[in-house]
């Protein structure tokens, strides 16, 4: 049995499913507090160097999960892990965030994307120089996957996509 003891909240405006943004990043806005419990306010040693950082959390508003699901603005299902959706076997979320300020046990962050009460579970400073993937395919699925970048999978890509699902049926 695995078990993980949370090291903190989110403190956010977030409090319906509705609420939260699918991705914090597409939020210029979207702050709030990480607040961690007092026996971790030594772990903050140096955090403040970083601009951003990591934040491992529990979606505990999940109540189940799927093997398939069908993101927002898109016509189509995907397996789970091909997704960020939260209903997931292990409901667990990770989310870049700015990291603005530290006071005391308190990391006060943009690009929140977590509802009030969230548990966090780790934290963990973005590296460009290991954390940056340069990708070696030009296929560009995010849009596909139903989200917003200015990128976009070729037609071909796309057409041999949908034929795969439907030989699959």
């Amino acid at each position: 049995m695995i078990t993980y003891k949370p090291i903190g909240i989110f403190e956010t405006e977030f409090n319906k499913k509705s609420g939260a943004p699918r991705q914090g990043k597409l939020l210029e806005n979207a702050r709030g507090v990480i607040v961690l419990n007092e026996e971790f306010k030594d772990a903050l040693d140096y955090l403040s160097s970083f601009e951003y950082i990591w934040v491992l959390f529990h979606f505990d508003k999940a109540d189940s999960w799927d093997n398939k699901v069908n993101p927002p603005d898109s016509e189509h299902v995907f397996g789970v892990f091909a997704t960020r959706s939260p209903r997931r076997p292990n409901p667990l979320g990770l989310s870049l965030v700015k990291l603005e300020r530290i006071i005391e046990n308190k990391l006060y962050i943009n690009h929140a994307d977590a509802f009030d009460g969230t548990p966090v579970i780790d934290i963990k400073p973005y590296l460009p120089s290991i954390d940056t993937a340069v990708s070696r395919k030009n296929t560009n699925a995010e849009n596909f996957l139903g989200h917003h970048d200015n990128i976009y999978m070729n037609s071909l890509q796309i057409e041999e996509f949908i034929e795969g699902k439907k030989k699959n049926k």
